[in-house]
């Protein structure tokens, strides 16, 4: 439990430290925390903070920087966020069009990315399998075809299918009737099932070509199975506190590039309710101990279908980007209900 001057102190500390990413001294904090107390006692309030863990002094200054538990008990129980004015708000919407769900993610991300100048990421919609509206067959030229699958919500995937022999459009084009008259509705895994009893209705030839087309498929619902977009990973190569540690810049991007661990993280955080913030080592993220990541839900129709986040140092305006990521959930949400 701290004492009313120790939170003002602590407080003025978080804040001009995250300001000015200089190690804060007594004089600062003085002038700036409104307290009129002697320099003797802000050093003495600060020797406490330190042995509590709230603080440490970096060897090469005498002033003092926050560390993870002193941005957590700040965001926790000081820190006060300013709701968007109604003009940033309609800004925002504006670049969210709800035209296609894949492009709505991307420009969420990309919108995170903008405003906060961070890294942003969505995670996109799971799905337990695609269903299928259309299938498409288009010859691009020898032994190359473009499969369309058009999914039930508008949304298009487009696989190139290098094959052992070639086909003419009219084969194709039968394929895809075929596909379209029996299969409409039909996840690729029950397609699948069914065709191995069916594959003498079509020629002999047409069998390696669905099973091209099949594996496509496969791919495609383990892109939709869990995935996200990020934009903005360069931003962090220009944020002092990571990138003078290029092992430590590796290592992030590793993260952002294998994928798995940041999606169970996110993932998790999806049955949750509101931000979340995770700072360094609490994230159980190796690559992230330097790092915060702000999340939070977004839903569709009612129901919670996916998670956004800004991942960027501890050292972040909290007050500015709490309210970007909150709001950018529910205008996406709004987006996606609208699709």
């Amino acid at each position: 439990m701290l004492n009313d001057r120790a939170q003002i102190l602590l407080k003025t500390l978080v804040e001009r430290y995250i300001s000015e990413g200089q190690p804060v001294g007594s004089r600062a904090l003085l002038q700036y925390s409104g307290l009129e107390v002697s320099s003797a006692t802000i050093r003495n309030v600060m020797s406490e903070l330190e042995d509590i863990g709230l603080v440490s002094s970096p060897h090469t200054s005498a002033g003092r920087i926050p560390t993870g538990l002193a941005y957590r008990l700040f965001i926790d129980t000081m820190l006060v966020t300013k709701p968007l004015d109604s003009a940033r708000v309609q800004q925002m919407e504006h670049k969210l069009q709800p035209d296609n769900p894949s492009r709505l993610i991307a420009q969420a991300s990309n919108l995170l990315s903008e405003l906060t100048h961070f890294a942003g990421v969505v995670a996109t919609v799971k799905r337990s399998a695609i269903t299928v509206r259309q299938i498409e067959f288009l010859r691009l030229g020898e032994k190359r075809v473009l499969l369309i699958i058009v999914m039930p919500d508008g949304e298009v995937e487009n696989r190139v299918l290098l094959l052992e022999r070639d086909y003419t459009q009219s084969q194709l084009t039968e394929a895809g009737n075929f596909l379209n008259q029996n299969y409409i509705g039909c996840s690729f895994s029950q397609i699948r099932d069914r065709l191995r009893g069916e594959l003498r209705q079509l020629h002999q030839d047409m069998s390696a070509l669905m099973a091209a087309a099949l594996a496509a498929g496969d791919a495609a619902e383990a892109k939709q199975s869990g995935d996200y977009v990020i934009s903005g990973e360069h931003n962090l190569l220009h944020v002092a506190d990571l990138s003078t540690d290029m092992n430590r810049l590796r290592g992030l991007f590793n993260l952002f590039e294998q994928k798995t661990e940041l999606l169970q993280l996110l993932d998790a955080d999806r049955r949750g309710q509101g931000i979340h913030i995770f700072i360094g080592n609490e994230s159980g993220l190796a690559s992230l101990d330097e790092c915060s990541v702000i999340t939070a839900p977004y839903s569709a129709d009612g129901k919670v279908v996916g998670t956004l986040a800004v991942v960027g140092p501890k050292r972040m305006d909290y007050e500015r980007v709490i309210p970007i990521v909150d709001i950018t959930a529910r205008l996406l949400g709004n987006a996606l209900s609208q699709n």
